[in-house]
């Protein structure tokens, strides 16, 4: 399959806002400048009438369609993945880069029948200065590759979403992204990529997904996701789509990468901040440190007021109660 001029692959890109019209253009240009080209580009568009004209209209060489489901991420993915016709099919954020030998690299790990997607590394492009209060642990909280994850080829639990190629039988066989856990517009949810290789490894227990960190991509992060605020608003989201995955998937499955990173990953987070404070005379240090145990409260508080809600009402109440939630999280908070 490699070696063939054109891989087998569709590459869906999915867009829902013109206000990052260029870094979809970018997004796409990086894929058309692969070193080995994919068969197809899909750009869903997920319900913005003005944007799929646009896109119709001004991007060449992409087949341009709208989300033909609920809006949301999970939606638009799926109505790429009903379009799509690569044997395997590949995810890339709309306002992300990806590096030239990225889809090749990827495509070259689903090559052994029993990997069932294999996701790269996600490095982030700062819009502006890097916040140096910011810890490498939380990177997810930008949508970018944390410190823990391996340095090498490895198995892993889930790949990241936006930088994923699977194999087509995954949704043949167990179905599309689950509606009401992803995001919507910039609602600060995630996760629908955990629930389904949780539900494929749990479909086909002897198959894995990989992480390969040399398949490359990099992310802008605009300035306002820079700021504690959304650090705070991110991570109690993050708790809340635990709670609706557990539920859906159960709690062991569910839980089993979390478990690792809070008691090893966090832990170490902390001591190297304390380190740096205490030895190297760097204030930040401290901050981080702090930055991380808040960022843990936040999450694990998400999750406790998701998991009751859902003992309440299974979605509903969870979701449509995201922004108080945050709003009364944030004035005990605060001060951090």
């Amino acid at each position: 399959m490699v070696k063939s001029e054109i891989l087998n692959v569709s590459v869906i890109i999915c867009a829902y806002t013109e206000d990052r019209w260029y870094d979809l253009v970018a997004a796409v240009e990086s894929i058309q400048k692969q070193n080995i080209p994919p068969c197809e580009i899909i750009v869903v568009i997920d319900h913005n009438t003005q944007l799929l004209e646009r896109t119709q209209a001004q991007l060449t060489n992409v087949i341009s369609i709208e989300n033909c489901e609920v809006q949301g991420l999970s939606g638009a993915r799926n109505s790429g993945i009903a379009r799509a016709k690569g044997k395997l099919i590949a995810f890339l954020d709309d306002d992300a880069i990806a590096e030239p030998d990225w889809l090749i690299r990827l495509s070259q790990c689903c090559e052994d029948p029993q990997v069932l997607g294999a996701g790269g590394r996600v490095e982030p492009l700062w819009s502006g200065t890097y916040p140096a209060w910011f810890p490498r642990e939380f990177y997810w909280v930008i949508g970018c590759s944390y410190q823990g994850l391996p340095e090498k080829h490895s198995t892993v639990r889930n790949p990241y979403g936006g930088c994923t190629c699977y194999r087509r039988e995954v949704f043949e066989v167990i179905g599309g992204f689950r509606n009401g856990i992803g995001r919507v517009n910039t609602r600060p949810m995630g996760g629908e990529e955990t629930e389904l290789c949780i539900r494929a490894r749990q479909y086909w227990p002897e198959k894995v997904f990989l992480f390969e960190p040399q398949a490359r991509i990099h992310h802008r992060i605009p300035a306002q996701r820079a700021t504690l605020r959304y650090f705070r608003e991110r991570c109690y989201a993050e708790g809340l789509s635990k709670a609706i995955i557990a539920k859906q998937v159960g709690t062991k499955d569910s839980l089993a990468s979390e478990r690792s990173y809070t008691f090893r990953t966090l832990p170490s987070g902390v001591v190297r901040g304390l380190i740096d404070s205490l030895f190297h005379f760097n204030i930040k240090g401290l901050i981080r440190a702090g930055v991380i145990i808040y960022g843990f409260i936040m999450t694990t508080m998400g999750y406790m007021a998701g998991t009751i809600s859902q003992h309440q009402d299974p979605q509903k109440e969870v979701l449509s109660d995201l922004k108080q939630d945050l709003k009364q999280s944030s004035h005990t908070n605060n001060r951090l």
